[in-house]
């Protein structure tokens, strides 16, 4: 009988930029983190390389298009919550179409929030990878008891 091998859940979260101000959205009705803010963010669906996973999760909860060549990836957290998890993290502040909540069954809010003035009512790793890209941060582990 072969091994199992681990595996674990990965997401790409996106962080629109203008300036110093990034898009936020609140989680609403999803029954994680709910009432806090976050950024537009999603489980990769396999198959699929990572910018691209982002370019469809912008399509799907901003109504954007994100062209492959806007987007960087700047960062990648190995995060313990519940389970074990991955996370990419892109930045863009190039994009197509304007704005909107495409998703509000899943979030009651899109706001421009200055990246210095976050609201208190972040999701904890989503505050420290905004804090490690804004200090050139490439990697974090997040959650780990020491």
């Amino acid at each position: 009988m072969g091994k199992k091998w681990f595996t674990m859940p990965v997401a790409v979260h996106l962080f629109l930029v203008k300036g110093t101000e990034i898009l936020l959205l609140r989680r609403y009705n999803t029954g994680y983190e709910d009432g806090n803010y976050s950024v537009p963010a999603g489980h990769m669906d396999g198959g699929e390389e990572v910018k691209h996973a982002a370019i469809r999760e912008a399509r799907e909860e901003c109504g954007i298009v994100v062209r492959e060549e806007d987007l960087q990836i700047v960062g990648v957290m190995h995060r313990h919550s519940s389970d074990e998890r991955i996370d990419f993290f892109l930045a863009a502040s190039s994009w197509s179409g304007e704005i909107v909540n495409t998703e509000p069954d899943k979030c009651d809010e899109l706001i421009w929030v200055d990246m210095q003035k976050l609201p208190a009512n972040m999701i904890p790793y989503i505050r420290q990878a905004i804090s490690n890209y804004q200090q050139g941060t490439w990697f974090d582990s997040f959650g780990w008891k020491e």
